[in-house]
């Protein structure tokens, strides 16, 4: 099944892994060394990715922002515990979800909604520039897939982002999230359906024509 063909505009430190694993290695060997603006870079790198994830999984502005700034603290905390033949992009993902996690389970205990509609425009902040109109459709279409994510569990979600809006393999998303990749393969088929279930019945609900149907499941 073809992967939910999302924003992923992130400019990379370089254009190959094995580059920005070595990149990474040597950024962070630098702050281990006291080198503070070599951190800056490091987040420099990776604030969009670390960003849109944390909004996919909670949700509005204002948690992903704090999400991210609660990530790159505990990233620095613990940076010297990085092992250096780890991915770091793996690292940070794995420390930005469990962020998102720990977020999403105080919400819970208050009852507090997630992901509303009105916010589809938080992704504003973290990718490039669009003309009116198609920053307009992709708002659109952010809107519906986020209302959409509200309705998996939470392990799906972290699933489904990693693997579908952040296009990561599935071993590595289950490496992230200390699960088997059949037990992922399973959270994601299920998720994907749950997405395109709610994404038929909006469209059904509100009326939209075929082509606002089918430019919304071309973006899938």
């Amino acid at each position: 099944m073809t992967s939910i063909a999302l924003i992923n505009d992130e400019a990379s430190p370089h254009d190959s892994a094995d580059e920005r694993r070595e990149l990474f290695a040597s950024l962070v060997e630098r702050v281990k060394r006291g080198d503070t603006p070599a951190f800056e870079q490091i987040m420099t790198f990776t604030e969009r990715s670390v960003m849109r994830t944390a909004w996919r999984m909670l949700g509005t502005r204002e948690d992903a922002r704090d999400a991210s700034q609660e990530t790159f603290l505990r990233a620095y905390k613990y940076l010297h515990r990085f092992n250096s033949r780890q991915d770091f992009s793996a690292w940070l993902y794995r420390i930005t979800i469990n962020v998102c996690l720990d977020i999403r389970r105080k919400q819970e205990k208050r009852n507090e909604r997630l992901a509303p509609l009105d916010d589809a425009d938080a992704l504003e902040d973290v990718r490039h520039g669009h003309d009116e109109e198609e920053a307009a459709i992709q708002r659109q279409h952010e809107a519906i897939l986020l209302q959409a994510l509200e309705t998996l569990t939470t392990k799906e979600r972290a699933a489904i982002v990693l693997r579908d809006f952040e296009n990561l393999p599935t071993e590595e998303v289950a490496r992230i999230l200390g699960s088997r990749p059949a037990t992922v393969r399973s959270q994601i088929s299920a998720a994907r359906q749950k997405i395109k279930t709610y994404c038929d019945c909006f469209l059904r609900r509100t009326g939209r024509n075929r082509t606002s149907r089918e430019e919304i499941k071309r973006r899938r």
